[in-house]
């Protein structure tokens, strides 16, 4: 008798467990929802000054950047593109590098391709009033001899503006951190969505 009352407590206990464990993937999957929502409102065209520390020859502090972000995959992709507002359409100004923000497995990811031939990938953590959604990095694909991407943030002013962090790695460790303040182009509506 004793070894069934102790084998009811165990199973008990287990579906516990798990219930709440579904719980925390649950509240997980909201949180990375809400965080990926929220990013899809930046859908469109963004412009603003970058200001580089410390600072690098082929990117200056106070130079114009464009970003442009567009909602695709019916619904299931945020792709976000960098690139010199003076030469939207020259492939070899600035250097044009993807980012696509996506939900996977309860998780909002972030994968950077980058012109330096590698893939960073960064899981977000959001912010308790939701404005702001930091990536931290997770892995790498591809080489690293040119360093890479490292970390984004991703801070929602309101519906017009917002402001982007972010820190590429070089080699030997040596963090260049970037900070754009942008402003919703005129006519670059949230379109996309």
């Amino acid at each position: 008798m004793k070894s069934l009352g102790l084998m009811v407590s165990i199973v008990l206990s287990l579906s516990m467990f798990a219930f709440l464990e579904s719980g925390l993937a649950w509240a997980a999957d909201s949180d990375a929802q809400r965080s990926f929502d929220q990013l899809k409102t930046l859908a469109g065209t963004w412009q603003g000054p970058v200001t580089v520390d410390p600072p690098q020859e082929e990117m200056k502090s106070g130079e114009l950047m464009q970003i442009s972000l567009r909602v695709t995959s019916r619904g299931n992709a945020l792709v976000h593109e960098m690139y010199d507002p003076n030469k939207p359409d020259d492939p070899t100004s600035y250097d044009h590098p993807l980012t696509m923000l996506y939900l996977d497995g309860g998780r909002l990811i972030l994968t950077h391709y980058c012109d330096a031939g590698n893939r960073p990938r960064m899981v977000a953590r959001s912010s308790p009033d939701g404005r702001k959604v930091e990536f931290e990095f997770a892995d790498l694909s591809g080489g690293n001899e040119h360093g890479h991407m490292y970390h984004a943030v991703f801070t929602i002013i309101d519906a017009n503006h917002h402001i982007e962090d972010w820190t590429y790695m070089m080699p030997g460790d040596k963090a260049v951190r970037a900070h754009m303040d942008l402003q919703r182009k005129t006519g670059g509506s949230a379109a996309g969505k």
